[in-house]
This record gives structure tokens, sequence and C-alpha cells, in this order.
């Protein structure tokens, strides 16, 4: 690993730290390095409050001032460059006379695109654009897919027997363990909503809140017959939802696999059979394995698809 990938890394653990606290906004991390040292960091800590680069700035103490002009400062994503709830970052940074920034990835907020890089360029900084790209993309992966394709980052979620059923004859089933509830519960407190079909709604009534965690209960949603699902996916949207869990029954996750609305799928599976009962929805054949993690009895496994 390069020494602008070491400072980058340490970029994406500050954001991080904001994964709660500043939705709708992206997580990001600043890093000032002057003479091989970080002189400022910081991160996002909440929407409405200082970009990750004020507070960097910020805590850089007085008697590093005057290394301000020969220092570097990396940045996990675009500095903005429009007046929001804060003033632009690009300012900030031309203001505090910098003479390099390294940006993870650009940022596709259509207010932005590009053109706080372009504003640091024309001030006459030297701008670095994709260090651990990938990376700073997955960060902000709800994000990201909220604003290049329209819609929510849509996460398929259900437990299942070790022999692949998902209840028994068609009764509701416990198949998570304890810590397999505080792992589900903590990805609720994580995405804005969470939805279930009418069936699952109707006959099992879940809470679908916060309770083995702490964080904000996600918003619930009822998928209906009355509503297409496109038209379910394009209201969430338009009420700025960026992140979707679907935790409904075989016919609702597989409605989404065939409309490709999906971007990960999570499979819990328990050690417990039972003879008979629904079958667990088929995982689709283009996908990775993300992780594979086990909690006692019960194993967790993350996919996402082949092509990203």
């Amino acid at each position: 690993m390069g020494i602008d990938e070491k400072y980058m890394q340490r970029c994406l653990q500050l954001a991080a730290n904001g994964i709660q606290g500043v939705r709708p906004n992206p997580m990001v991390g600043a890093v000032i390095v002057a003479n091989n040292r970080i002189i400022g960091e910081g991160y996002h800590v909440r929407c409405g409050q200082g970009h990750a680069e004020v507070n960097a700035f910020a805590a850089v103490k007085p008697e590093d001032e005057a290394l301000l002009k020969d220092a570097i400062i990396y940045v996990s994503l675009e500095p903005c460059s429009h007046y929001g709830k804060t003033p632009p970052c690009a300012d900030l940074i031309i203001k505090k006379g910098v003479r390099r920034v390294v940006v993870g990835t650009i940022d596709p907020f259509a207010e932005v695109q590009g053109r706080g890089i372009e504003k640091l360029r024309k001030a006459g900084i030297e701008v670095m654009v994709g260090v651990l790209e990938k990376e700073c993309q997955w960060l902000n992966r709800r994000f990201f897919t909220y604003h290049s394709k329209h819609r929510p980052y849509i996460i398929l979620k259900w437990a299942q027997t070790a022999n692949g059923f998902i209840d028994d004859h068609g009764m509701a089933l416990q198949i998570s363990n304890e810590q397999t509830q505080m792992v589900s519960h903590q990805l609720r407190a994580e995405e804005d909503a969470i939805l279930v079909g009418h069936t699952t709604e109707s006959r099992e009534h879940p809470q679908l809140t916060v309770r083995h965690w702490y964080g904000p209960n996600p918003k619930r949603v009822v998928l209906t017959h009355q509503r297409p699902l496109q038209q379910q996916i394009d209201d969430l949207y338009q009420q700025g939802i960026q992140s979707l869990i679907v935790e409904g029954g075989r016919k609702t996750h597989e409605s989404f696999i065939e409309a490709d609305l999906w971007d990960e799928i999570r499979v819990e599976t328990g050690a417990i059979t039972v003879s008979d009962g629904t079958r667990a929805p088929q995982i689709p054949s283009d996908v990775s394995l993300l992780s594979s993690e086990v909690y006692g009895d019960n194993q967790i496994r993350r996919y996402i698809k082949a092509l990203q």
C-alpha cells in the first residue's frame, strides 16, 4: 500500500463513524498531512453540521497552521462546490492554501459531479482522483445507488432452516438466535426503510423496529397487490429513501429478484430443520459471495451481483 492509499484508508475509517448521523448526506473522512505527519483529521458527523474538510481544518493546531501551504488534504469524496446547509468545502480548501488534494471518488450528486475538482484545479491546486475509488464508492453505496440509479439501495434478507425452508408448514418459525437478532437490528438502524409483503404483515404483524440495537427505527413499508413494485420503489425514491431492507416472504423476494431490483442479498441459515414448509427463495446465479460469518449455530452469507 502506497502513501496515498494509506491516508485514504484512514479517511475511510473516519468516514464510517458517521453512518447514523449524516443521512441523507454521504459519509466522508478527511486527513491533512504535512511533512509525512497528520496535522488534522475529521469526518462528517451529522447532517447540517460541518463537513469532513471543515472538521479536519478545525483540528489543525495553531502552531501547525504555517504548514498548510505545503500540506496535502485527503478526502474520501469530492469536496462540495455548492452552497447547501454549509458553504462549499472546495472554497475552504482554496482559502487554506494547501498544495495538493487527493480525492477518493467523484461525488454523483447533481450539484457537484466534478465541479469541486474543477474549482480546485482552476485555483492552481494539484488534484488527484481515484485513490481507493472502489472502496470509497462501496462505503457510500446507498448514496451512490440513490443518485445514479434513482432508487434506494435494496437489501433482500431472509432466514432459512438448514434444509432450506423459511417457515414450518406455513407457520412462522424462529430461526434467528440472540446474536443474529442483534446483527439484524443493527442493520435496521443503518438503513432508511424496511419492507414486507401484505401476507407477512397480516399473518405475523412484525414490529420491524430496532429493539436489540441502538438507533432510529427504519420507515415501515408494506407492499400491496394494488401497487406495482416499480411504483413502490419510485415512491420511496421521491421520499428520499436511500436504502431499503426487504424482509417479506418468498413471493415478495422473488418479485424483487425477477424485476432485478436488488443490490445485496443476506441469507441467515440456522441449524434447525423442518419436515415441510415454504421453500426459501432461489439465490440468483450471477452473484458473488461478499462475506460469510458464523454466529453460534447460525451462519449469515452476504451476496452481491457478480459484476459489481
